[in-house]
């Protein structure tokens, strides 16, 4: 069979029939080329990855908080165990001592009680020293049922103490496995946002850990126009402006490293005024102003559940300790949703 030359239809021009052919190959170039499902750009993948790496510093935050505040009550209880024990050592050898007494005087009652009074009187070669020891062994058998009751007394808070503090240390160990079940699940939080930041390249991660979480690295490290603050508000704004560059470190409150509301509390240890651990327990730590009304010391605690806190430094700015591998630094006071400002 001879090849033939394929013929352009009847009747149709040939231009155009050869303008449409033209078209038709570049619309199935075109086409497969772009799918109708495009593959996520390399920016996109990239802004995804930010995203979920934000997602899980927030949610290791959170858990950090609660590991702070099982923490801190673990604390709590472990002293008061330990004041409940030295108060039954104390109440065992008050009940030890007073059993010594009673057996001392049962045992001279028992010794110089074994005749019957009125055979004992007929013996007697003076009956008026006989009646001198009768009156004395009555005021001692009283004295006697007064330290058996007082006794009595004794053995019972002593038990109760013992009831109590066995209640603590059950609840000792209960915070003591909550602290644990915390602390793993910050670890495989942060565990993976490692991995998905090391997975970026290098441009990419080197520019996330620049920028704060509004996207903001321009601010400088001390910004000029915060207003003069003294007092203890005073002593905690610089103990805060010390700790710029230290180092995130979740669980930490200083002085090497911090997480956020250890940052916060360390400051104003600094200043000799004690606040809560938890970033949830500053937010109630003092009187709240409206944002509008912040001074330099006041506590900002971030989201609706206050899971993060800065301490404001005027000019719109706070120090806060942002995450794991962002160092102390000045942020944006609106860098996240705010939830209260506190003045302590």
């Amino acid at each position: 069979m001879g090849s033939h030359r394929r013929q352009a239809p009847s009747g149709f021009d040939r231009g155009a029939y050869v303008a449409l052919s033209v078209l038709s190959a570049a619309a199935a170039v075109l086409g497969a080329a772009v799918p109708a499902g495009a593959a996520p750009t390399d920016d996109t993948r990239t802004a995804d990855t930010r995203a979920r790496v934000d997602r899980l510093h927030t949610e290791a935050e959170q858990a950090t908080e609660a590991y702070n505040k099982a923490d801190e009550r673990t604390d709590a209880l472990r002293g008061e165990v330990r004041r409940a024990q030295d108060r039954i050592a104390r109440g065992q050898q008050r009940v030890n001592e007073m059993r010594d007494a009673l057996g001392a005087v049962a045992g001279a009652q028992y010794r110089s009680g074994g005749l019957d009074p009125s055979v004992a009187l007929l013996f007697s070669d003076d009956p008026d020293d006989y009646l001198d020891k009768a009156s004395a062994l009555d005021r001692i058998g009283a004295q006697q049922a007064g330290q058996l009751h007082a006794l009595q007394g004794a053995l019972r808070e002593l038990a109760q103490e013992r009831a109590e503090t066995a209640g603590k240390l059950a609840d000792l160990e209960e915070s003591r496995q909550a602290v644990a079940a915390h602390k793993r699940t910050v670890e495989k939080k942060l565990a993976r946002a490692r991995t998905l930041l090391n997975a970026l390249p290098d441009a990419d991660r080197d520019a996330y850990d620049r920028a704060s979480r509004t996207g903001r690295a321009d601010l400088p490290d001390d910004p000029a126009g915060a207003a003069p603050v003294s007092g203890r508000a005073g002593a905690a704004v610089a103990a805060a402006r010390s700790a710029l560059g230290k180092p995130y470190i979740w669980g930490a409150n200083g002085p090497s490293g911090f997480d956020c509301s250890g940052l916060t509390q360390w400051s104003y240890a600094q200043a000799g005024v004690a606040i809560p651990r938890t970033s949830q327990g500053q937010r109630h730590a003092g009187r709240q102003v409206p944002l509008s009304q912040a001074r330099p010391g006041d506590l900002v605690t971030y989201r609706s559940d206050a899971s993060h806190v800065g301490m404001y430094m005027g000019n719109g700015q706070v120090i806060h300790a942002p995450y794991p591998g962002a160092p102390v630094r000045y942020d944006p006071v609106g860098m996240m949703p705010i939830a209260s400002v506190t003045r302590v």
